[in-house]
C-alpha cells in the first residue's frame, strides 16, 4: 500500500528523512567548498524555472564567495524539481552536468523515495564539484545545511 505524503512542505519528510538529507549535505560539503541547499514548496508561484531562480536569490545562494551555491528545489503539488548551480559552477562544469544529477535522482523520486533521491543527488554533486571546488581546511560553511520550505 502506497502512503500518501502530505503536500505541506513542513510535513513532507519525517524527522529521520530530514536527518538523512542533512547528513548527506554535510558529507557532500566535506568534499567541496560548494554550498548545497534543499528547498520545498507546495506549489511554484510563477513560471517554474524563473521561480526557482527567485528562491535561489531569496536563500542568498548567489552570495557565496566562489559563486558555487547549488539549490535543489522541489514543488510538491506540481511534482517537479530543479537543480540549479550558480555562475561559478556553470562556468566550469560540462553542459550535461545538471542533467546527469537529475537523472540520478528521478528514478528514486518516481518510487516515492524522495529522501534517498535527494541523498544520491547531493552526494553526486559533492563528488563532482570536488574537481572544480575542492574543500580546503579553512573552508567556511557559508549557508545553513538545513532544509528550507515555503508554504
Amino acid at each position: 500500500m502506497k502512503i500518501q505524503r502530505d503536500t505541506n512542505p513542513a510535513l513532507f519528510f519525517s524527522n529521520k528523512e530530514k536527518e538523512h538529507i542533512i547528513k548527506a549535505i554535510q558529507e557532500a560539503e566535506k568534499q567541496t567548498s560548494g554550498e548545497i541547499r534543499v528547498h520545498l514548496e507546495r506549489q511554484f508561484k510563477n513560471e517554474a524555472l524563473t521561480h526557482a531562480w527567485e528562491i535561489f536569490q531569496k536563500l542568498d545562494m548567489d552570495k557565496t564567495e566562489a559563486k558555487n551555491g547549488v539549490l535543489i528545489l522541489l514543488g510538491l503539488k506540481s511534482k517537479r524539481f530543479f537543480v540549479l548551480g550558480d555562475q561559478g559552477i556553470n562556468d566550469k562544469v560540462p553542459s550535461d552536468f545538471w542533467e546527469s544529477i537529475i537523472q540520478k535522482m528521478t528514478p528514486l523520486f518516481k518510487e516515492d523515495r524522495f529522501a534517498d533521491g535527494l541523498r544520491e543527488g547531493i552526494l553526486e554533486i559533492g563528488k563532482n564539484l570536488k574537481k572544480y571546488f575542492p574543500y580546503k581546511r579553512d573552508d567556511v560553511n557559508e549557508l545553513p545545511d538545513e532544509i528550507s520550505f515555503s508554504l
